[in-house]
């Protein structure tokens, strides 16, 4: 179960730019790097912009460009943090209907049926039971962990 108070997730980038987001790692050129909800793919993050658009073409050329980097540089704390396989990168907004990218770590642990599929076709259960869910608990050892890496590579949080 969460041990974090969820009334920031209504409005995930109003509260991050308030300080209220306990899951923001760092901020970037373009947005917040947050840790994700669950963590069954232990180090998955979200790229969430700090200016709330529909799609990254609703953005100007550099605003894109600094954002398909900071996506590279979250990957490229992950795999320092977590030492992935690969990382994958999403952006869809179909459901969450503003701009942000998913960053999922991909390990050979993973069973073939998911290691060489979309993360989303890990069954429903995995993105809500609560041994998947963040946690302080189990999961502020990596979360540190992640924040420091951001901060070697210079990038803070004002938390």
């Amino acid at each position: 179960m969460s041990t974090i108070d969820d009334n920031w997730k209504t409005d995930r980038i109003g509260s991050a730019h308030a300080g209220q987001n306990p899951m923001v790692l760092a901020n970037m050129k373009s947005g917040f790097a947050v840790m994700g909800d669950t963590q069954f793919l232990p180090g998955y993050c979200v790229l969430l912009p700090y200016v709330e658009v529909s799609s990254l073409n609703d953005l100007d050329m550099n605003q894109r460009s600094d954002n398909l980097l900071d996506m590279s540089i979250i990957g490229d704390v992950i795999t320092e943090v977590c030492h992935p396989r690969r990382i994958n990168y999403s952006i869809y907004g179909n459901t969450d209907t503003f701009l942000h990218a998913h960053i999922f770590p991909r390990y050979q642990w993973e069973g073939e049926e998911h290691r060489t599929k979309p993360v989303w076709n890990y069954p429903q259960s995995r993105w809500t039971d609560d041994d998947d869910l963040y946690s302080e608990e189990k999961h502020r050892e990596l979360r540190k962990k992640l924040r420091e890496c951001f901060q070697e590579k210079g990038y803070t949080n004002r938390r």
